[in-house]
């Protein structure tokens, strides 16, 4: 900022200066004048930090992919370290991105400063002064490095990705060469490879046993203490393991009939845990091995492998047992007798010994340098030894017997479809290994193993998630039952808890099935660190990049900003604005829109660091806007309204409002819509649009204060000034009606029936209205009584002329009670036939009789006198 000020204060004093030289050559007319003035020398070319750092860096990667390219050649039969350069490509890669990224804002000024300085002049032109030349020749020189850079950051990525593509054809052909390597098996072979066994077993015991007497000798301290800390590892481990899990993994031998769900669960947990234990301590004995300086380098191998061999046979022992159960078969998990569990399960671990100690021999061969052939011929054994064991499991009979389900009776044999896939793959063995190809044969039989077992594992686990997902089955299990004990949780909570217990089970099942098949198919561990590391990081969606570490970290900053937005608006409600006395609309108001504000930030945080250029939303944002114009406008009308009802607050919670056909109190206003609840309990939700845009009543709007109205009739009888002092003295003695201002009495009107009256009067709370208008109501009518002033009722004559000769109603009557008396008197019957009308008319006139005196009823109740 220094050096822009300084130059714009030198530019206007050229300018100025310049001015007035040829102002002064102007008004002399005289020879032009020489006016020497100092001008600055043109500032140095210097690069920027940013770009200093940027050569540096390219410097040293292009140097980088030279020795990539070099290693590369040496170590193509070494998977391992193949693995290893192409993560060191991978990251050489990725840097070259960097160097874009930071001199970004580089550019950006010098682009800025440029369209400050503006174009040069054209031809014709007055010239600029030299420090702006300067400066913009020199900023177009740093633009140009700049871009020179970018060129060569680009040329160094390419190079990398490309080297990184060679890696892996490479790693490609190495693992076909190594499965379809073929050997011919002959005679041959065979005895040079018996004649090596002994110079493999003398170089063997003479290396580890030197090994063994020099450990002994002097690093017998070293061992017992690594010995007495593995040893306290695996109590502490054990004894944890069972402490806190035991309930999951032990099984109730006197539970004759345990559930499905229980079963499965119990399966995976004891393949699951146990194996975790035992991985952990086989961990810490090799870390104190190291640590006590026990091992020697051409035994480290050996050591890991068989470490890793026992782990693998402790591994398959435990899936063995979990699903065959030989000892338990009430937790057995196939339908396969007693006598077939006890079969299979040595025949299963059998493979997994043979397959484990092939592995530690082709490690101690390669340790030991012994020939090729000796490899062969150990590696043809392992896999003619497996292919037996697969066809004696073909050739077991261990299915329950469907007559008699009962699994302690002999078994059946197979599914053809199972025995058949036995015996295929026992007899495929032997021929592929006699055929030369014993690389290939013994991976399929490493895989049929190892594989095999993670497969069942994951299928198990998959099976126990989908069980203790099921409505109504995790509240069957043990952690079901603890936690319901322990929290008294409801059915439905239990429900939701069985749902995330499924989730989580799957998802454990495929973070620890996933890599551990992917490492037994050949690929290393920092293949799937890579491939975990681009899910995460670097998703690509055409030109679109997501990353799932940048969304899970917006989310959760979204959710923190939420949770402290929610807890701002606590305090400021509850200890700021209710010390303050402040209105309980007004409170609400600001709590809303603090609330709103709020998560408005926390989403803007939220998106930016999901890396989630605003910019790009524009497209989207003038997308929004035509769908707003057409089928949104409804919803922005009601988002307008609802933010001017929270700033104007022409009504606040808890004010009662009269909208339309509706009328309550306020119960909520959002954004989008008000809750009012009627007196009845019912919650209306009303549109903010309608609230603005139609009238509404608001009973509390300034305050509280409301008027009640009681009407009163009285007789004509009565004297109207007495009425007058009446009310007002029972208006003046109610508690709660006010005397300033002072209740007032109106005689309204002459009625059709009363004199009519009308008592006003004011309360300070218009929510007491219904109750001291009753109130007063009492008090009025107990009153009038005393007085003996009557409250009349509505009253009407009615006339009714009935027949077409004009009989009255008298007649009638008169006609009606002379029939009556005929029919009592049986002399007068035969004067009554002859000079009173028919029955068939009298019934009519009886009729017409009845109508009318209904009519007299109904119109004395409803009339007014």
């Amino acid at each position: 900022m220094r050096l822009n000020r300084l130059i714009v204060f030198m530019l206007a004093a050229l300018l100025i200066a310049a001015g007035g030289a040829r102002a002064q050559t102007s008004s002399s007319k005289s020879a032009p004048v020489a006016i020497s003035s100092p001008v600055s020398p043109a500032p140095e070319v210097q690069a920027s930090a940013a770009v200093v750092a940027a050569q540096e860096k390219l410097a040293s990667s292009e140097k980088q992919v030279a020795k990539l390219k070099a290693q590369l050649e040496e170590s193509a039969t070494d998977d391992s370290q193949l693995v290893d350069l192409k993560v060191t490509a991978e990251a050489l890669a990725r840097s070259m991105l960097d160097i874009g990224v930071s001199l970004r804002p580089r550019i950006t000024e010098i682009k800025a400063r440029i369209d400050q300085l503006g174009a040069a002049p054209a031809e014709g032109e007055p010239a600029e002064p030299e420090v702006i030349v300067a400066e913009r020749a020199r900023l177009a020189e740093e633009r140009a490095e700049i871009n020179a850079l970018t060129g060569r950051a680009e040329t160094v990525s390419l190079q990398a990705n490309e080297i990184g593509d060679q890696i892996v054809g490479a790693r490609r052909d190495l693992f076909a060469n190594t499965l379809f390597k073929r050997t011919e098996i002959t005679p041959t072979l065979i005895a040079d490879a018996f004649s090596a066994t002994g110079n493999e077993w003398s170089q063997l015991s003479r290396t580890y046993g030197s090994w063994a007497t020099f450990v002994w000798k002097f690093k017998r301290q070293a061992l017992l203490g690594s010995i007495f800390f593995s040893l306290l590892a695996a109590l502490v481990l054990i004894a944890g393991a069972y402490r806190l899990f035991g309930g999951l993994i032990i099984r109730d031998a006197d539970n004759e009939d345990p559930p499905y769900t229980s079963r499965l669960s119990v399966a995976f947990w004891s393949i699951i845990i146990p194996t975790m234990a035992m991985t952990l301590l086989a961990a810490l004995v090799f870390a104190l091995m190291n640590s006590f300086a026990i091992l020697r380098a051409d035994v480290t191998p050996v050591i890991q492998s068989l470490i890793a061999m026992m782990l693998g046979v402790y591994f398959i022992s435990k899936l063995a047992r979990a699903i065959l159960a030989p000892k338990m078969p009430a937790w057995r998990l196939v339908n396969v007798s007693n006598g077939g569990a006890r079969v299979l399960f040595p025949l299963v671990v059998a493979m997994a010994v043979i397959n484990g100690l092939d592995y530690v021999e082709d490690v101690m061969s390669n340790s030991l340098g012994s020939p090729v052939v000796l490899t062969v011929m150990k590696g043809f054994i392992s896999v003619f030894m497996m292919a037996l064991v697969l066809i004696a499991m073909a050739l077991v009979k261990p299915m329950v017997p469907k007559t008699s389900g009962d699994p302690s009776e002999p078994g059946q044999p197979w599914p053809r479809i199972i025995s058949r896939t036995l015996l295929v793959a026992g007899i495929g063995l032997m021929v592929t290994a006699l055929l030369g190809y014993v690389g290939l044969a013994r991976f399929a039989a490493t895989q049929i193993v190892v594989t095999g077992g993670i497969l069942t594992t994951m299928y198990i686990g998959y099976l126990s998630g989908q069980a203790v997902s099921e409505a109504g089955s995790f509240a069957n299990t043990t952690v079901g039952r603890w936690l319901q004990a322990r929290y008294k949780l409801s059915l439905m909570a239990l429900d939701q808890c069985g749902l995330g217990a499924g989730l989580l089970i799957n998802l454990l099942v495929l973070l620890m099935g996933v890599p551990l098949i992917l490492l037994q198919w050949g690929f290393q561990i920092q293949d799937i660190e890579i491939w975990f590391y681009r899910l995460m990081t670097d998703i690509r969606i055409g030109g679109i990049t997501i990353s799932l570490v940048g969304i899970l970290f917006g989310v959760v900053m979204f959710v923190l900003g939420l949770i402290a937005t929610r807890w701002f608006q606590r305090w400021l409600d509850g200890s700021v604005m209710a010390r303050g006395r402040m209105d309980t609309g007004v409170r609400n108001s600001i709590k809303t829109g603090i609330g709103y504000l709020g998560v408005a930030v926390a989403a803007l945080i939220g998106i930016s660091v999901a890396g989630i250029d605003l910019s790009s939303l524009a497209l989207v944002a003038g997308a929004l806007s035509l769908g707003i114009g057409f089928g949104l406008q409804n919803i922005v009308s009601n988002f307008v309204s609802g933010l001017i009802l929270l700033a104007e607050r022409p009504f606040k919670v808890g004010d009662w409002v009269v909208t339309g056909s509706t009328e309550g109190f306020v119960k909520k206003i959002s954004v989008r819509a008000t809750e009012i609840e009627t007196f009845s309990r019912q919650s209306i939700i009303v549109p903010n649009s309608e609230l603005i845009n139609a009238p509404v009543g608001n009973w509390t709007h300034r305050n509280k204060l409301g008027r009640v109205d009681v009407p009163v009739g009285v007789s004509y009888d009565a004297d109207p000034r007495r009425v007058i002092e009446i009310l007002s003295e029972i208006a003046r003695g109610h508690e709660l009606v006010l005397n300033n201002p002072e209740p007032s009495v109106h005689f309204v009107n002459f009625g059709d029936s009363s004199l009519d009256f009308e008592l006003k009067a004011h309360v300070a709370d218009v929510l007491d209205g219904l109750s001291v208008r009753t109130e007063l109501r009492l008090r009025i009518f107990e009153r009038l009584k005393e007085e003996n002033i009557e409250i009349p009722f509505p009253q009407r004559d009615l006339n009714i002329k009935l027949g077409e000769g004009g009989e009255t109603l008298t007649t009638l009557v008169a006609d009606l009670s002379d029939d009556d008396a005929a029919t009592d008197d049986p002399s007068a019957k035969s004067k009554a036939s002859v000079s009173k009308p028919s029955a068939h008319t009298l019934r009519k006139r009886r009729a017409a009789l009845k109508a009318g005196q209904d009519s007299m009823e109904g119109d004395s109740g409803e009339g007014d006198r």
